[in-house]
């Protein structure tokens, strides 16, 4: 075994313990950090399998910046977990059945991608570019318009996403630039004159034996 079989069967192990750890860690804060371990040695996976590009914006985009967004939220919120927990070992039969099923779904499909014939080389040009210019150079030439489509899908969610979240809310106490820079100083402050002293009224005196 070379050094970079040992290394590929180190993050791996690492990676399987840390994912399972992502699901049973009981506190949420704890399962963000063992998702951000998993991700990074899912990313020296694939520095092993020479992708650097992919490893670098995996670290990137979801290291540095959807978990650390993520573990904000976590924290601000203050979930309390045990309400969510509750009743986990009743459904674990169906929900391991169904991950089961997933597990067997996911191994027939990705058991043809295994059986493909050898790979063409790349032409020597494209070799001399570097991985990930020459993977800029294949997407942005054979594979832009799947790209295309992709960039649309994601401007479609994202505006879809956008127009779920603005609904006018009753008690929503928000604010309106536009008015308040058309405000002037006579609809907000005005100068009441009062006397210094107010003399109190006088009470009339009931003479003795009257009832009120």
């Amino acid at each position: 075994m070379n050094t970079t079989s040992a290394l590929f069967y180190l993050f791996s192990a690492v990676l399987l313990v840390s994912a399972f750890m992502v699901i049973t860690a009981r506190s949420t804060v704890h399962s963000a950090l063992y998702l951000v371990l998993a991700f990074f040695n899912a990313s020296c996976v694939w520095m092993l399998l020479r992708a650097e590009f992919l490893a670098i914006t995996l670290v990137l985009v979801y290291v540095g910046a959807v978990m650390v967004l993520f573990l904000f939220v976590v924290m601000m919120l203050d979930i309390s977990t045990d309400k969510l927990r509750e009743g986990f070992w009743s459904h674990f039969p169906l929900a391991g059945f169904v991950g089961v099923l997933i597990a067997l779904e996911m191994y027939l499909v990705m058991k043809s991608g295994f059986n493909l014939p050898a790979a063409k080389a790349m032409p020597e040009a494209v070799m001399k570019l570097g991985n990930t210019r020459a993977l800029g150079v294949e997407i942005y030439t054979q594979y832009l318009y799947p790209l295309q489509v992709a960039a649309v899908l994601l401007l479609v969610a994202m505006i879809a996403a956008i127009a779920l979240t603005m609904r006018q809310r009753k008690d929503s106490r928000s604010q309106n630039p536009s008015e308040q820079v058309r405000v002037k100083a006579a609809d907000r402050f005005r100068i009441v004159k009062m006397d210094a002293v107010i003399e109190a009224p006088s009470v009339p005196k009931t003479p003795e034996g009257d009832k009120a």
